[in-house]
């Protein structure tokens, strides 16, 4: 079965007048199967809504109240920057993040993105599957290590043995899961004024706590899995509709571009929106209580029933449960194909185990130590935290890369970025690089 990588296809492209002529005024891929899946933004969007992302979400409301509602909002159009970008490199390219910036940069630049990443990644996987069991606990009793073992296995069964379409069938569908918060927000009944001064006021403390809050829902909001997971979608994407040679998937269409805009848009806002009610689940009850520590978001669960009663309690236990069963998966994979595109192996889910053994080993390799962290006595949740702020430094110059990326025209062809695009991807790249700033700033005085 066909790679999602082939050097070969590239370095053809670079040599080929002919071909390089057709990419460069936009040649039509050919047409194969269906057109792309609707959908594909959601999947991204509520993976970016892990457990380990809800404790986050939940912590900031516990902490800091209705006042820090308005950052949901302004994570919207940078998240949408970031992850539609991403998807029109997996496109144009018709290969992932990884590959183009180990063929366009040195090794030490590669290795820096690839080391962040993946230590982030295994680590949210990790306090993703010990936030699971912690929500399984209480949902049914049963002893949590049970609980961390039968959930990785689960997990690696439909990575190994799932074929594509199945893996994003059953993705689409968890995600829906995200829903409960809607109904946890509501549950709660909070305050009219406070809410609307929160949402649409934006409110800033220049304090340590505050700022580090922030990196870390913003290192949250847009963890470098994002990047590597939404352009590899899009090859797999390409290649379940028949486009299995890299010159077939080089190139796309305004047509194509266009729904990836709208699928991205709505998953974006899904996710956002998601933020939104689990904060302000959290600060409508546990801040106004003063019960400002949480440490899981098993435990905003449990501390939300004698405060909004059983049935919040339960909606939110619900959700971190069914979306961890997409989001695992999604930074286990997403890890496997940054490192194997760094490396140059053979990898992608439409690729059988036997032909691409060492991507599966790694994706196997991922999930047992995200899974083997949580018998050594790390507080999943705090190693959480510290994993979110390494990004929230790492995933600025990751944006700067994927900018410079999509702007060059010899990578994009016709396709590279326009205006708008343009200014709201530097907006994103100067806001999270002002908001690290701001922390080391507040760490150094």
């Amino acid at each position: 079965m066909a790679s999602v990588q082939t050097d070969a296809g590239a370095d053809r492209r670079q040599h080929d007048p002919e071909l390089e002529e057709r990419f460069r005024k936009g040649h039509p891929k050919p047409v194969h199967g269906t057109f792309r899946s609707a959908g594909l933004g959601l999947i991204t969007g509520a993976a970016d809504d892990d457990p380990s992302a809800i404790g986050t979400f939940a912590t900031a409301g516990a902490r800091i109240g209705p006042s820090f509602l308005w950052t949901a909002p302004m994570a919207f159009p940078m998240m949408f920057a970031l992850v539609y970008l991403c998807s029109k490199l997996g496109q144009v390219a018709g290969r992932g993040l990884f590959q183009v910036i180990r063929e366009q940069y040195s090794r030490p630049v590669l290795y820096f993105f690839l080391v962040t990443s993946v230590v982030g990644n295994v680590i949210q996987a990790a306090a993703d599957i010990g936030g699971m069991a912690a929500a399984l606990n209480l949902l049914a009793p049963l002893p949590i290590p049970l609980l961390v073992v039968a959930i990785t296995l689960t997990i690696l069964g439909l990575q190994i043995w799932g074929p594509y379409r199945l893996i994003r069938d059953v993705f689409r569908w968890l995600a829906l899961a995200l829903l409960a918060y809607a109904g946890s927000a509501f549950l709660v009944r909070p305050e009219l004024l406070p809410t609307l001064r929160g949402t649409f006021i934006p409110s800033i403390q220049w304090n340590r706590q505050f700022l580090t809050m922030l990196v870390a829902v913003m290192g949250t909001t847009l963890s470098a899995y994002l990047y590597s997971w939404q352009s590899n979608q899009d090859v797999e994407e390409d290649i379940s509709m028949g486009r299995r040679r890299l010159t077939d998937r080089m190139g796309t269409t305004k047509k194509e571009l266009r729904h990836s805009g709208r699928d991205v848009a709505f998953g974006m806002l899904f996710a956002s929106l998601v933020m939104y009610f689990i904060m302000l689940s959290t600060a409508s009850t546990l801040f106004k209580a003063g019960q400002h520590e949480i440490n899981t978001a098993a435990e905003a669960a449990q501390a939300l029933r004698p405060l909004a009663g059983h049935a919040a309690g339960l909606l939110f236990a619900l959700g971190v449960v069914g979306v961890g069963f997409l989001a695992v998966p999604v930074m286990t994979i997403g890890a496997a194909y940054n490192v194997c595109q760094s490396f140059g192996w053979r990898h992608g889910l439409h690729v059988e185990a036997a032909h691409a053994k060492k991507f599966y080993m790694a994706i196997v390799g991922f999930t047992l130590l995200a899974m083997g962290l949580n018998f050594f006595g790390i507080n999943p949740f705090k190693a959480l935290i510290f994993a979110a702020i390494v990004q929230g430094f790492s995933t600025p110059f990751l944006m700067l890369v994927l900018m410079l990326i999509t702007n060059s025209r010899k990578i994009m062809g016709q396709w590279k970025n326009g205006v708008a695009i343009n200014a709201l991807g530097w907006l994103t790249t100067l806001t999270m690089f002002a908001v690290t700033i701001g922390l080391v700033i507040c760490w150094v005085r």
